[in-house]
């Protein structure tokens, strides 16, 4: 009784209840499992899944965009600063970056819920390119604003396009890879994702520490906006790609070319 009166109990207890649904959910999940040929482990076979990404220009494309769109656009690492420093929320600044915290995960969830029950996104790629411009857009408003509902706001829609970024990205890695390496594919994109992760962290903290937070994220959105550039012209098929229901036919004209 004395651990639940603790302010720290409630929010691991809804973690831990949360965590069970989850697994619950996906339980109830119906598999069908097809026995593939093993292949021997072999360092030809270990670097497949690099191969088939650098041979399909569009899971190249997709992986680039998020690589270096999560290693200039991420101004998390940065929040600590934003709610002590930028804000000034003094003695609830642990309050203000707890919820600054929360805004990206908010925005995430409305827009799962959100795509959970509509078709297909028709446009994908388009969908995908406007989504990073419009995460690189939003972290340069948050790195200029001294308002914190409009913060929260910015992140709000951070957390939005980037789960449409997230959605389009870990479908058509999927889809476009045959079932032989997707495994192999995916792991390539975990690695390609935890790398950005942490040298984006590295970066912001990096260039905070000799220009300053608002200078660090501010200009990491303007280059977010630039790769997305960058990636619609060396990668025009990415802006071309349709319905994300349709990647089965042009995953085999894709690996063909």
């Amino acid at each position: 009784m004395i651990a639940l009166t603790h302010h720290a109990a409630p929010v691991y207890a809804t973690n831990a209840i949360s965590a069970l649904i989850c697994l619950g959910l996906i339980g109830l999940v119906r598999r069908r499992h097809v026995v593939t040929l093993k292949e021997p482990m072999t360092i030809s076979s270990l670097g497949a899944g690099f191969k088939f990404v650098f041979a399909s220009r569009v899971i190249l494309g997709i992986i680039t965009l998020d690589l270096f769109a999560v290693l200039l656009g991420g101004a998390t690492a940065l929040l600590p600063v934003y709610a002590k420093d930028i804000l000034n929320a003094g003695p609830k600044s642990g309050l203000v970056l707890g919820l600054l915290q929360a805004a990206l995960p908010l925005g995430s969830l409305i827009c799962a819920l959100v795509l959970a029950h509509r078709p297909p996104l028709k446009k994908a790629g388009r969908t995908l390119l406007w989504a990073v411009a419009i995460f690189g857009l939003a972290t340069v408003a948050f790195g200029f604003s001294r308002w914190f509902w409009f913060s929260m706001l910015t992140l709000v829609i951070c957390g939005i396009v980037d789960n449409i970024s997230v959605v389009v990205r870990h479908t058509l890695v999927q889809l476009l890879t045959p079932d032989e390496k997707r495994g192999r594919v995916s792991a390539v994109n975990s690695l390609f994702i935890g790398t950005s992760n942490e040298l984006g962290g590295f970066e912001s903290g990096f260039v905070a520490h000799w220009f300053g937070p608002v200078f660090s994220v501010v200009s990491g959105g303007v280059g977010t906006i630039f790769i997305v550039i960058a990636v619609a012209l060396i990668w025009p098929e990415i802006r071309r790609y349709g319905r994300l229901d349709a990647v089965v036919q042009e995953a085999s004209e894709d690996t063909g070319k």
